[in-house]
């Protein structure tokens, strides 16, 4: 298939269909809080522009505060929706998020061979919360099976320590090109590590955020830390990512600008249970301020009070 979007056709032909938009196919799980997985890839792909293909690989059990539990989808059931999918729709770009077992690495893996010329963003989540005997040989079939076919790996610096250099002893954390160098090792050209602590600047603590090659680092972004706790930014960075190369932006072009997304997509987010907050992917439709008053984001006065959830929604923007 080929990877670049399809022309437009004549616009002298008032009968001619748009455009449509690259398509991203992502494999990731079902998340019923709706923070990451499927549902945020979705979100996050719309608002980037691109189309997503989501095709589920795992179950998970879990709300806005932990993980409990997960079922996997069976390897054949999650290759057969990608190749239906792929026998109809041209795609532009691949996410990967969580996969569910090593089987489902394994069936993924053969999908993602017969598309090569397709950029992958692969992103590696905390898995502390799946018992030992699954998520050892899931971690062993990532690293031998999508790191080779990984444009980008994205993952926070624990846990991309933990993957890549798990006998790390030097008294200094690894630095993102020593990160980029082990997954370089495994085929990735990239690596993009989140969360990288600063020194703290008066009372303001900063987190940078490096794109590297096993050459070097190559950019970063630095964004003051916020003082809470979120679910599903690493899977909304992969999304936005995957979205922008499949929209046939620069990768330092397009890392700058999902980086951007991500920090406003945190800084407007809401708390919809008793958990972290989830990432608002459409910040930018939301209505502007009315004269005098302040927007998400923006510093200085009192925080808001907390909105009664019986109370009506603050209405969107609509397309």
């Amino acid at each position: 298939m080929n990877p670049e979007p399809t022309p437009a056709a004549g616009t002298d032909d008032p009968g001619a269909e748009p455009p449509a938009p690259a398509c991203v196919m992502c494999f990731n799980a079902s998340d019923p809080s709706g923070a990451g997985g499927l549902a945020g890839d979705v979100a996050t792909v719309a608002a980037m522009g691109a189309h997503a293909l989501p095709v589920v690989t795992a179950i998970v059990m879990r709300d806005t505060a932990d993980v409990f539990d997960q079922h996997e989808i069976e390897a054949d059931a999650v290759a057969e929706q990608a190749r239906t999918v792929l026998e109809d729709v041209t795609i532009a770009g691949w996410k990967v998020g969580f996969l569910g077992s090593a089987d489902n690495v394994s069936a993924v893996a053969e999908v993602l061979s017969d598309y090569t010329e397709i950029p992958l963003v692969s992103y590696l989540p905390n898995l502390s919360w799946l018992e030992e005997d699954a998520q050892q040989p899931y971690l062993d079939a990532f690293r031998e099976l999508i790191l080779p076919a990984t444009e980008v790996l994205v993952g926070s610096h624990k846990t991309l320590q933990d993957f890549l250099l798990p006998d790390w002893d030097n008294e200094r954390p690894p630095s993102a090109r020593e990160l980029a160098v082990a997954a370089g090792e495994h085929g990735t050209r990239y690596v993009l590590v989140t969360g990288i602590m600063l020194p703290a600047k008066g009372t303001q603590q900063f987190i940078d955020n490096v794109l590297a090659s096993p050459q070097g680092a190559i950019s970063g972004e630095k964004f003051e830390r916020f003082d809470t706790g979120f679910v599903g930014a690493g899977d909304t960075l992969a999304a936005a990512l995957a979205a922008l190369l499949a929209s046939g932006s620069e990768l330092q072009a397009a890392v700058a600008e999902a980086l951007a997304f991500l920090d406003q997509s945190l800084d407007a987010g809401f708390r919809p249970g008793m958990g972290g907050v989830v990432p608002d992917r459409f910040f930018w439709a939301l209505p502007p301020p009315e004269e005098g008053e302040e927007g998400p984001g923006d510093e200085g006065g009192p925080e808001p009070e907390p909105e009664d959830p019986k109370t009506k929604a603050v209405p969107r923007r609509v397309h």
